[in-house]
């Protein structure tokens, strides 16, 4: 029996930050079940425990069986669960949000619902991805003809970096193997970056669907954050992966990734940035804030009184309930 991770097993309830998780853990012909607060994974070789408030997301490979248990103490914790094939990445379940508080919710509707405090959230996206260029004053599709250069710049500079021949993105969706290895490699990345993106966001409480730049999917800010990333760290990523040998692309690109992860500390650097994203700009990135389990009712003038009491006349503070 062997264990990942060494840190301490946590109570659903002493949930792990979400910048101090582990960025993914990927499984493949095992069953998953639970035993305490860890899930387990029982293969020929044996039992691996893994305490389940240190995941950020889980990826389930082929020929693999997961019970209701450790699906139940996975939820609880907010691990997000994806199950991965040998086409992709699909995105199936999610875990609750780790923070109590509706803050960032709030922050993000409230700026997705201006059209013009939504563009100037993606004038920001634009900001961190090239910091050497200023959007201000870019309509949305400046932005967008600008990122697709941007974009396809990246590609030939790693091509030229690496050796890689590159001929164009290709990509058939649902038919991982259509493509070369480079183009493998970038959509192994890239699909684990959504899953990495998705457990950030809803951990954080933040509403996948919401997104400044993508629109009309469940997952729309989910992308908008992944793509923060994607010139930065999954293309030059994918690229030194298919410089390397064309057998085992897929996992070799995950666990090159995975290390990635840890080098950059990209996790809290994602928690950072969404909080610049959505929160004004005197609110410290880095502050957990007021996470307490409080619960409010809305008044006139944005004023917020106590919950669970009767506001009724004369008998104001009475129980509710």
């Amino acid at each position: 029996m062997s264990t990942v991770s060494q840190r301490p097993a946590l109570t659903p309830r002493r949930l792990t930050r979400t910048d101090e998780r582990l960025s993914f853990v990927y499984l493949e012909r095992c069953t998953v079940h639970r035993d305490a607060n860890a899930i387990t994974a029982q293969d020929a070789e044996g039992t691996t425990h893994i305490p389940s408030a240190t995941i950020g997301t889980l990826l389930l490979g082929p020929g693999t069986r997961v019970t209701h248990q450790a699906m139940s103490v996975l939820g609880e914790t907010g691990a997000a669960v994806c199950w991965v094939g040998e086409h992709g990445v699909r995105y199936y379940a999610s875990g609750r949000a780790l923070s109590r508080s509706s803050a960032l919710m709030e922050a993000q509707a409230r700026q997705w619902a201006n059209p013009r405090s939504r563009l100037e959230v993606a004038r920001k996206m634009y900001r961190l991805r090239f910091p050497d260029e200023d959007p201000a004053g870019l309509t949305r599709r400046e932005l967008l003809g600008r990122e697709g250069r941007r974009v396809k710049d990246c590609y030939r500079a790693q091509a030229a970096r690496t050796g890689v021949p590159w001929r164009g993105r290709r990509y058939i969706p649902g038919d991982f193997t259509s493509g070369d290895a480079v183009n493998q490699a970038i959509t192994a990345a890239a699909q684990c970056m959504y899953g990495i993106a998705h457990a950030v966001v809803t951990s954080l409480g933040c509403s996948p669907a919401l997104g400044f730049i993508h629109s009309g999917h469940e997952l729309s800010f989910v992308l908008d954050i992944a793509d923060l990333y994607k010139t930065d760290i999954g293309i030059p990523l994918a690229f030194d992966v298919a410089a390397q040998e064309e057998d085992d692309i897929g996992s070799r690109t995950r666990r090159a990734l995975r290390d990635r992860i840890t080098e950059t500390s990209l996790l809290n650097r994602c928690v950072d940035d969404i909080k610049r994203l959505l929160l004004p700009e005197t609110a410290e990135p880095s502050d957990p804030g007021d996470d307490r389990d409080v619960v409010t009712l809305q008044s006139d003038h944005d004023h917020q009184v106590a919950s669970g009491v009767n506001h009724d006349g004369p008998d104001y503070g009475d129980q509710l309930w």
